[in-house]
């Protein structure tokens, strides 16, 4: 049974209706990392489905947090605005209202294209409407009882000035310089550090802090069911401080947990939008399938971390498309909807694509020499995916992928040997019309032992002979996708 229909069935054991939560701070490039935790929610939200269930994810985007400091990606002028909500200071290239909708916007098409349907809440707007209100009041009222429950949790002192309200200076616009001095039916009291005082309304003019917001949300949106960082999960954690504030402070049951691992960026390490360390959801999914980029996260166990290498992801395409001809579920929740899988691996296409020079009748036309294209969806799938191809190869390819059919005219500045040309002249006259991929390659093997040379040496002569240096892809499969009568002629060319 796959992770996610294990999650559903518990969760319906529950109720048959689940409102999942989700909620990423947009503080910066929202990458793959941040990614793990939609897909969580979208393919327990399927299972449901599948299980006869009803379930609705809610994207709460953190927009009124304050930016925490100037990250290495911002100009120096935004050291002015530390300690200001993100959805209150300038967006870093003018073309959106605020810093907030600059990350945002790119995040929310990445979430459409993936197929994630989602109900985006976003806070400060949640808090400048009023839905916060009585959670605010309800908070302050039980100011102790919450510091007591923090200590009892994290064994850590409150100050004697903490409040569970963070207040946002009408003066210097900060929300984390703020102390509250009191609080009535018409506002709250507070000073800042800049020396002003003033009353904020309930209304959009502060925020909870996040301990106590979290549960507060939990109450406003009737969440049932959230995934969340490891962090969150650990002992004494915001999730731990949370379920005794949602079941003593505002009675109500706290959502179900989904704990999910990081994801590591190759050689780099856990992905951080502060520190820079990113691959960004929205650049991720102009490059890859929509379905290979759910298949990263997809496969693995939450509570698994992922290694995260762009150089491999032909590898991982491999075993996607291995996993959806055996039907397995992972590949199945892994497709946005149902489409004809054309039968042409990804990495076939790779190849194709650069020996068509990308022109799609060229490839078209290369490809029915060994599957059926046979109907216009398919035709429809190969389009869509050799886009991505393209873009994968300009993208992250390692140069070893990437080739070039030289030009005959340059064939006289190669170099072989006396054995690779006694080998060519051998090989090419035992080409016949039409072979396929595996007489091709087992035909090297068998004209270099006649020969009397290494294979190794042998499938070094083709690529110099076609691409002139000493690799190039399968070559197999390379030689049926350029014919084997072009093959035949190439390598004349070069023993005369």
């Amino acid at each position: 049974m796959h992770w996610a229909d294990k999650i559903a069935e518990n969760l319906l054991k529950i109720s048959d209706k689940h409102r999942i939560a989700t909620g990423i701070t947009p503080s910066g490039h929202i990458h793959i990392g941040n990614l793990r935790e939609m897909l969580t929610a979208d393919v327990v939200k399927r299972a449901i489905e599948d299980r006869g269930g009803k379930a609705e994810i809610v994207y709460i985007a953190d927009t009124f947090d304050p930016l925490r400091r100037r990250y290495p990606f911002l100009p120096e002028e935004y050291e002015k605005y530390v300690g200001m909500p993100l959805s209150e200071i300038p967006c870093p290239c003018g073309e959106h209202k605020s810093y907030a909708e600059h990350f945002l916007e790119p995040f929310i098409e990445s979430l459409e294209i993936l197929g994630i349907d989602v109900t985006v809440k976003k806070a400060d707007e949640m808090y400048k409407s009023g839905e916060y209100e009585e959670a605010i009041k309800t908070a302050l009222k039980n100011r102790d009882k919450i510091a007591s429950i923090l200590e009892e949790v994290t064994g850590k002192k409150c100050d004697e000035k903490w409040s569970p309200f963070m207040p946002l200076c009408e003066n210097c616009g900060r929300i984390n310089s703020t102390k509250v001095l009191g609080f009535d039916d018409k506002g709250v009291y507070y000073t800042c550090e800049c020396g002003y005082e003033g009353k904020a309304s309930y209304k959009g003019g502060g925020k909870l802090g996040w301990r106590v917001d979290w549960p507060a949300r939990w109450g406003i949106l009737k969440i049932t069911c959230e995934p969340m960082g490891k962090d969150h999960a650990a002992a004494g954690g915001s999730y731990d401080t949370g379920k005794r504030i949602a079941k003593e402070i505002f009675g109500i049951k706290p959502p179900y947990p989904i704990v999910y691992e990081w994801i590591h960026l190759k050689g780099v390490g856990v992905m951080k939008s502060s520190k820079g360390i990113v691959v960004p959801v929205r650049e991720m999914v102009d490059i890859l399938p929509p379905e290979a980029v759910r298949y990263i996260i997809i496969r693995a166990k939450p509570e698994r971390h992922i290694d995260f290498d762009p150089a491999n992801l032909l590898d991982l395409i491999d075993e996607l498309e291995e996993s959806a001809a055996k039907g397995d579920r992972s590949a199945e929740l892994s497709f946005v909807k149902k489409i004809k899988y054309s039968e042409v691996p990804f990495r076939h296409l790779i190849v194709v694509g650069q020996i068509a020079n990308w022109d799609f009748d060229r490839v078209l036309e290369i490809l029915n020499r060994r599957y059926k294209i046979d109907s216009e969806e398919k035709i429809q799938d190969l389009k869509r995916r050799i886009k991505y191809a393209k873009k994968w190869l300009e993208k992250f390819a390692p140069d070893r992928i990437k080739f070039e059919i030289i030009d005959s005219e340059k064939l006289s500045n190669i170099e072989f040997d006396e054995d690779e040309l006694r080998f060519l002249k051998e090989f090419s006259d035992k080409l016949k019309e039409d072979m396929k991929a595996e007489e091709l390659h087992n035909l090297v093997y068998t004209t270099a032992k006649e020969v009397g040379i290494k294979p190794a040496k042998a499938f070094k002569s083709i690529y110099k002979a076609i691409l002139g240096k000493e690799y190039g892809p399968r070559a197999g499969y390379f030689m049926e996708s350029l014919g084997s009568d072009w093959v035949k002629n190439r390598l004349k060319k070069v023993i005369t």
